[in-house]
């Protein structure tokens, strides 16, 4: 059970890591960040499923890490 959950928090992480670095930062930005201060403004279409998605994933991580805890 041990090894199952070890590759979950494996893809899981990859998965988070992939989905935060797709996030655009700004005018400019994406991969590297970069873009200027801008204004506050909402999240809408893709961008607003792409920030819920990341959300899950960083709850999964959490949960994946705490049973990997119980079952080590």
């Amino acid at each position: 059970m041990s090894t199952y959950i070890s590759f979950a928090v494996i893809i899981v992480v990859a998965l988070l890591i992939a989905s935060i670095l797709l996030q655009v930062k700004g005018a400019g930005g994406g991969l590297f960040g970069g873009g200027s201060i801008e204004s506050f403004r909402t999240r809408r279409g893709l961008e607003k499923t792409l920030f819920q998605f990341t959300i899950g994933l960083a709850v999964l991580f959490v949960v994946l890490a705490l049973l990997q805890l119980t079952y080590a």
